[in-house]
């Protein structure tokens, strides 16, 4: 299974605007010094985010990013999949054709595997890490039947 840095630092550097976004635009020089994450790199990530919608940017003196939508509104498998991240446990990348050009025996194991990832990333809103973060609590993840969309919950 493949989680790249670059969905890992995607959600960080997302959690850390969301964290910081409140008075004024934020800086990637903020975030890169904040979270460690090199200023070019940043670059590339938000350049991605931006195309894809999850954030906008402010020009000028004082300017930097804001989220462009409510922050109950991103999940984590947006951001992941806005910045080109697949998360992918077979090993012919969904293509079927592992094994002398058709799927391996355990081929529909790792589909599911991928399917109940991204039934959990997309429950899980960017404003439950906020949540977490701003109150130190656990992020719980709690599937409904009646709901297509799981939902997180941050523990008590």
């Amino acid at each position: 299974m493949r989680l790249t840095t670059k969905g890992r630092f995607a959600v960080t550097a997302m959690l850390d605007l969301a964290l910081h976004e409140e008075e004024k635009p934020v800086t990637l020089a903020g975030i890169s010094e904040r979270q460690g994450i090199s200023l070019s790199y940043l670059e590339q990530l938000f350049s991605r985010l931006r195309r894809n919608g999850l954030v906008k940017s402010v020009r000028g003196p004082g300017g930097g990013y804001h989220l462009a939508k409510n922050h109950h509104d991103i999940s984590i498998s947006d951001i992941i999949t806005a910045v080109d991240e697949l998360i992918d446990a077979t090993q012919c990348g969904g293509k079927e054709n592992c094994h002398d050009g058709k799927p391996c025996m355990t081929h529909e194991l790792w589909s599911s595997l991928n399917a109940k990832i991204l039934e959990y990333l997309s429950g899980v809103a960017l404003a439950d890490l906020v949540t977490s973060q701003r109150e130190g609590k656990e992020i719980r993840f709690v599937a409904r039947r009646e709901s297509v969309r799981p939902q997180a919950q941050v523990a008590a």
